[in-house]
């Protein structure tokens, strides 16, 4: 019977049925080949009819883009990052204040516990999660080194985006922050406007920023979470039996996502190591001060999306995690 109902729901779909999604990962990468074999796998569970189409490497806008595009019905999913969801709901951002987790285990721990509330919040925005992914650990490039908090007043900070409430938490602690764009980086790191700039290992070896700035802290300094969202409209339009089916492939996408993520982070780090990349080691004094500067600056960092309930929650969880498995190293 439950055969003969999905049948006859499907019947009812035709080619015009479309799921089109934006990312920012580069047509051909690994990440795009494991959307398309999602994709593939939605297809094959809708019986063919289903029109499911990429849009790639940030062929139609930065990830602020793709969630207007989503809101107004050009586009229906896209793989973000945190910084998309942001655009969404901001307090997705408090798995990613500074120095809260300090590695993939905790990461993984919290993340799987806080999900359903993270779930809920992003569908009362219209947006359903289909998996949870990452893009790695950003960590401090600089032209000099970036170790202990005081480095922070002779160098010049790039800060992505640049809003009222971080340019001050940074200018609280002596830096010098530098509003920018990421497609400025270059020309600004050749100049001298910026001379140091926060980023994961893939982005500064794929985006070749690490050349004029070869001094990495091996600090994780935050998590840069991410996600595959559909708007709930497009969702409903697909077929309630067949939900489960495809959920459990963009789960399983999910999957591929962090491993492949944690994977490459580890190649690109060792391939900038070969063209004279150096990784300088944070003692345990200056990641304590770090960590308090960190603590102060998260409620100006999100300004009124600062939810304290939510990060109590994660530093509860953190703190259960690290009681059973001992803190982080």
């Amino acid at each position: 019977m439950m055969t003969l109902i999905l049948t006859l729901t499907l019947a009812a779909l035709t080619q015009d049925t479309p799921v089109k999604l934006g990312t920012l990962a580069p047509e051909g990468s690994p990440w795009h080949t494991i959307i398309q074999d999602m994709g593939a796998e939605w297809k094959k569970t809708l019986d063919q009819k289903l029109e499911f189409k990429i849009f790639a490497g940030g062929s139609i806008g930065d990830e602020p883009d793709l969630v207007r595009k989503m809101r107004v019905g050009q586009l229906h999913a896209a793989a973000l990052t945190g910084f998309g969801l942001a655009e969404i709901a901001p307090e997705i951002m408090t798995i990613q204040l500074p120095l809260l987790l300090r590695t993939d285990e905790e990461l993984d721990f919290v993340r799987e516990r806080m999900a359903p509330q993270f779930e809920a919040i992003l569908l009362k925005k219209g947006f359903v999660v289909l998996n949870w992914g990452e893009a790695g650990w950003v960590h401090f490039f600089g032209k000099q080194p970036l170790v202990r908090v005081g480095d922070l007043a002779k160098l010049k900070l790039a800060v992505w985006g640049g809003n009222a409430g971080e340019l001050a938490a940074w200018k609280n602690v002596g830096a010098n922050p530098v509003p920018l764009a990421a497609p400025d980086m270059h020309s600004a790191l050749k100049t001298g406007l910026v001379t140091a700039f926060s980023t994961t290992p893939l982005a500064a070896l794929s985006f070749q920023w690490f050349g004029q700035a070869k001094e990495m802290s091996d600090m994780k300094w935050a998590p840069l979470i991410g996600a595959t969202v559909i708007t709930e409209k497009q969702w409903k339009l697909l077929p309630d039996n067949a939900k489960p089916a495809l959920l459990q492939s963009a789960q399983a996408a999910g999957v591929k996502f962090r491993r492949e993520t944690r994977k490459q982070s580890a190649t690109a780090l060792l391939e900038m190591k070969k063209f004279g990349l150096t990784v300088h080691a944070v003692p345990p004094d200056a990641l304590a001060e770090w960590e308090k500067q960190a603590r102060i600056a998260w409620p100006e960092l999100m300004g009124k999306s600062y939810p304290p309930n939510l990060v109590l929650q994660i530093e509860a969880l953190r703190d259960h995690y690290r009681a059973q498995n001992g803190p982080a190293k």
